[in-house]
């Protein structure tokens, strides 16, 4: 074991191309971000291993699929599960969290020594910069009085929704405050609403930015779009301010830093789905001295090896029954290629607070370099898929063009219901626009992912594994 401190900092839904490290080319959208990468290695095919945020979060501090862990979708971990913290709680390690506390459950389990809850008025739900300076300083300062190494999870809220300076802001976050809130959504969006209470330095006009391939280029998702890329900006702010602590503080040089977004944004075909949009999630990590400035990887990377990497970087035993495995071959600029194809998933919307009711939308994928195939159990029940991103203007703007443009109908239509397979040529359509599944011509490739999919369920021990082979290996294999 070594003295090494380790900085994990997540933004919340923030798409992988939403960033000028990876392409990106609205105007100075993710300064903060690409400096981080220019000082250590991006990884261009990582992906998170569920496209929503807790069960998103509980993979990364274990290092198990969620069906492993227990936390399926909006759930606490399973007691016997051991996380990243408690292991590093035992070796010394003092824990923070700055936002998102209530995402990782249940708290005892993951062994906080330091917590900041950010879901009230006065935080701004960790959307502030400045404020995410503050307490990271604290917490370090904390660390240092300790004389203990730390490990700091720090959250920024954006950029999830309301975005900044779209017409949901600010009743939103009135009703966080308690307060009643008299609200027309039809009303545009202006000046009045932004900056109000949630202050941005940053605002896009919709000609300032391109509408994702993923939509259609309506008025009103261009609207909303230049609202994302506003809360992309803030977001990346706070990555610079929690990195500008850090080193004010002076750990810079003893450090492994790590980024990454959650999953991808709140919008149709991204977030809480399986597409290349939902999950994949470009990482950065930095360690002076050890890992490459400047460099990049093309290797398939999962969110199960973070807990691996940590503990293989400060020399401390791995956890038996992990599912990932430790990047740092990769990381150092040794090791080119870890694995052919990772294992994506999704399970479950968030219980409703009215009803109560929760909405499983089973899906599994096989992700490569080259090809996504996707299997959705809910398929071809009559269930409409619902979540959060049918809120806000972009869905409401597509069914309404729907009403009179066949090929936006159609569009509409599949992200309602879908198709039991999916099958996409990545490299070619990252959009996932064109579903090959029938395409003669792939049939013996669609083959191989079946087996794939069938082989990670087998030995993840994914309860769907049964319906699976019920309903498709029995009749294509």
């Amino acid at each position: 074991m070594n003295g090494m401190n380790v900085l994990l900092i997540t933004v919340d839904d923030m798409n992988y191309n939403s960033m000028g490290c990876m392409g990106c080319e609205v105007s100075d959208i993710t300064p903060n971000i690409d400096r981080l990468a220019a000082e250590g290695m991006l990884c261009e095919n990582s992906y998170v291993a569920v496209g929503v945020c807790q069960p998103s979060r509980s993979v990364l501090l274990t290092g198990r699929y969620p069906h492993k862990n227990g936390a399926r979708g909006f759930e606490e971990i399973d007691y016997c599960v051991e996380t990243l913290t408690e292991r590093l709680r035992d070796y010394g390690y003092y824990n923070g969290i700055i936002g998102k506390v209530d995402h990782l459950q249940p708290r005892e389990k993951f062994a906080w020594d330091f917590v900041v809850k950010t879901l009230n008025p006065e935080e701004n739900w960790g959307r502030d910069p400045e404020k995410m300076y503050e307490h990271t300083r604290d917490f370090l300062r904390e660390a240092r009085g300790q004389g203990k190494p730390f490990f700091l999870m720090a959250n920024s809220h954006d950029p999830h929704r309301p975005f900044a300076g779209s017409v949901f802001e600010t009743p939103s976050y009135l009703s966080k405050s308690g307060k009643n809130v008299d609200f027309d959504p039809s009303m545009e969006q202006g000046e009045y609403y932004r900056g109000k209470y949630v202050k941005s330095s940053r605002y896009y006009e919709p000609e300032e930015v391109d509408v994702p391939g993923f939509l259609p280029d309506l008025e009103d998702v261009h609207s909303e779009i230049a609202d994302y890329y506003s809360s992309v900006h803030r977001g990346d702010e706070a990555v610079g301010r929690i990195l500008c602590a850090l080193e004010d503080e002076g750990f810079r040089e003893d450090t492994l830093v790590m980024f990454l977004s959650d999953n991808g944004a709140a919008l149709p075909f991204a977030k809480t789905n399986c597409y290349v949009n939902s999950t994949k999630s470009p990482f950065i990590f930095r360690l002076p001295g050890q890992i490459p400035a400047g460099s990049r990887t093309g290797a398939l990377i999962s969110s199960i090896d973070y807990t691996p990497t940590v503990l293989d970087y400060l020399g401390i035993n791995p956890i038996e029954g992990a599912d990932g495995t430790s990047l740092r071959g990769i990381l150092s600029g040794g090791l080119q290629h870890q694995y052919d194809t990772i294992y994506t998933m999704f399970y479950k919307t968030a219980r409703n607070a009215v009803t109560g009711r929760e909405r499983h939308f089973p899906m599994r994928c096989v992700q490569g370099t080259e090809y996504s195939y996707i299997y959705n159990a809910w398929a071809g029940k009559g269930e409409p898929f619902l979540n959060e991103s049918t809120a806000g203007l972009t869905f409401n703007a597509m069914k309404a063009a729907g009403e009179t443009d066949e090929e936006i109908h159609k569009r509409v239509e599949f992200f309602l219901y879908r198709t039991p397979e999916e099958f996409y040529d990545i490299k070619h359509d990252p959009d996932c626009l064109h579903n090959l599944i029938d395409r003669k011509e792939y049939q013996a490739l669609i083959e191989s992912y079946r087996k794939k999919l069938y082989g990670y369920m087998m030995e993840s021990q994914d309860g769907l594994v049964s319906v699976f082979q019920e309903k498709v290996l029995r009749a294509f294999l």
